[in-house]
């Protein structure tokens, strides 16, 4: 097969793969809420309760009947007998009749007949039993009410629901103790090259240790998938026709991180397109780095051809992975990925056409964050290690000034 015979844009090139694969419905499974950060929901969940279970303070004051501090001020203040206090935890036995306060804390539940939370500042003892009240407070002032929150039967969280922190709380809050996710997709990651070793090899002249499997299974699992690797595939026609029939055959998505020769790049082309159809679906992308990618299907699976290089690699991986990673766990609810706003410190050029994505540090100064590009070529991983994201010259760009405001997505 030749190469680079229509270079694609990398967003029409991403449209292009994931139009291609099937509508599958994600396996499932059933997990501890405690277990499911990261995981995407099946189902819509909905509040079993309302939330708050009970009207309660939202500070330490006096529960009050907000008609007895009408008008009241530092110079007028309104005198309220105090009947009793609020336990923390406890449902208070007593109830408020006009002209009545009881002492409460931030979180306790209001007494029946309570209206409002008169916050302690502005109140002063005048007697044992009595307050003067130096503030007038509105109705539902200082107060949550009962479902303010959640409503009892809400949907709380749709399904396709990648799940953070504040859901895993919110769902412990209600009593979710339990939900159904989507199983984490399997990805199937091979190296291939007769350079590469083992990491826990000792180098020889000539040789480098895997960087690909492994950068690569830590962006698999960052993403919701669970990577399992199939070690380094030598430059042989038929074992890496071999080990990809069973990487696809025990895989949602296969990964192959192929060697940079142009012989190499091809062989792998040509084997993709024998594991299925419709095959090699576009083949080199309009990027810098990552022009040589793959993307593929075959009998319905994704298959993704990624460069040697580990930046190259790793930035492609980047932009490709998430999405149908996404597509395979069901994901419906898609959140904007992290970026900063910043300013170049340096001119950048780039060439009209190719998007370019540079590697930066970011650097706090008086006037904000600056964007300081990480000069680097594709087979030195390290230049990502130093990056703290990755700018993007568009690709009807000639290049970026210094002072231009830009944007980092964060790595």
């Amino acid at each position: 097969m030749g190469e680079f015979l229509a270079l694609l844009s990398p967003q029409a090139a991403l449209e292009r793969w994931l139009n291609a694969l099937p509508d599958l419905e994600p396996e499932t499974e059933e997990l501890l809420t405690l277990e499911a950060l990261g995981r995407v929901t099946m189902e819509p969940i909905r509040a079993p309760e309302p939330m708050p279970f009970f009207p309660r303070s939202t500070v330490d004051g006096y529960a009050v009947r907000a008609a007895d501090t009408f008008g009241a001020s530092d110079s007028l203040p309104a005198y309220l007998a105090v009947v009793g206090e609020v336990e923390m935890g406890q449902a208070p036995e007593f109830a408020l009749q006009p002209g009545q306060a009881a002492l409460i804390y931030t979180g306790g539940m209001l007494p029946e007949g309570a209206d409002a939370v008169v916050m302690l500042e502005h109140t002063q003892m005048t007697m044992p039993g009595e307050i003067e009240v130096l503030r007038s407070v509105g109705v539902g002032e200082n107060v949550l009410k009962i479902g303010e929150d959640v409503q009892v039967g809400e949907e709380v969280i749709p399904a396709g629901v990648r799940l953070r922190p504040p859901e895993i709380g919110g769902l412990m809050g209600l009593g979710i103790t339990k939900l159904r996710v989507a199983k984490k997709p399997r990805v199937g990651i091979l190296s291939s090259g007769d350079e590469v070793i083992p990491p826990e090899q000792p180098l020889r002249p000539a040789q480098v240790r895997d960087i690909n499997s492994y950068s690569l299974s830590a962006l698999v699992e960052l993403e919701g998938g669970l990577p399992q690797r199939y070690g380094i595939v030598p430059d042989r026609e038929e074992v890496l026709r071999e080990v990809l029939r069973r990487a696809l055959d025990e895989n949602d998505l296969v990964i192959i991180s192929a060697g940079s020769s142009i012989s190499t790049r091809d062989l792998t082309a040509r084997i993709i397109d024998e594991m299925g159809l419709p095959g090699v679906l576009v083949h080199g992308i309009n990027i810098r780095p990552g022009k040589p990618t793959i993307l593929a299907v075959c009998n319905g699976k994704p298959l993704l051809g990624l460069s040697g290089n580990p930046v190259s690699a790793l930035v492609v991986a980047q932009f490709f992975l998430p999405p149908v990673l996404g597509r395979l766990l069901g994901l419906r609810v898609k959140r904007p990925r992290a970026r900063l706003p910043a300013r170049l410190t340096l001119n950048l050029p780039s060439q009209a056409g190719r998007e370019d994505y540079v590697p930066v540090r970011l650097i706090e100064s008086a006037e904000g964050l600056l964007a300081e590009p990480i000069f680097y070529k594709s087979n030195l991983i390290f230049s990502l290690v130093r990056a703290d994201g990755l700018l993007r010259i568009p690709a009807d760009a000639t290049g970026l000034a210094s002072g231009a405001e830009v944007e980092v997505w964060l790595l």
